[in-house]
């Protein structure tokens, strides 16, 4: 007959914020054969895939947002959309600032980005015409300021 033995849960699995706060203390500390490095990593990890989804995110809306300001001839939206552009933008660069090395990344994701938001606007205003490819300079301080919808 085998024996059950019953998992023992760690302090990871039981309370989240107890291990954040435990591992920081052992990190200044540094009691390093303390650490529970695999949960540690798996932490550390995951904070660059969040950073990496939150831009992606965040440009998301405001190309949709861009989209909706230059395509849809609807001039009661225009102040609503041209708000989210501004917040996207300032949040767009805060991340960037924080985490410079998103850059590449920003580039790297633009084109698919687009075409995300373009299945978006598109189900939204089926009656609008919207260019299936970015129709302008794609470069990142030009996305963060320029009002293409002035021009």
């Amino acid at each position: 007959m085998t024996k059950v033995i019953p998992k023992i849960d760690t302090l990871y699995e039981q309370d989240f914020v107890a291990w954040c706060e435990d591992t920081a203390a052992q990190l200044r500390i540094r009691d390093i054969d303390n650490l529970d490095f695999d949960n540690l990593i798996e932490e550390i990890e995951s904070l660059g895939r969040s950073e990496r989804r939150e831009l992606r995110n965040r440009l998301s809306v405001l190309i949709t947002h861009i989209l909706k300001r230059m395509y849809v001839n609807n001039t009661e939206n225009f102040n609503g959309w041209e708000v989210t552009i501004v917040e996207q933008r300032k949040q767009i660069k805060g991340l960037l600032q924080d985490s410079p090395s998103l850059k590449p990344y920003f580039a790297q994701i633009f084109t698919e980005v687009y075409v995300d938001a373009l299945d978006i606007v598109s189900v939204e205003y089926k009656q609008t015409e919207f260019p299936k490819t970015w129709q302008f300079d794609a470069e990142i301080d030009l996305l963060l300021s320029k009002k293409y919808w002035e021009e």
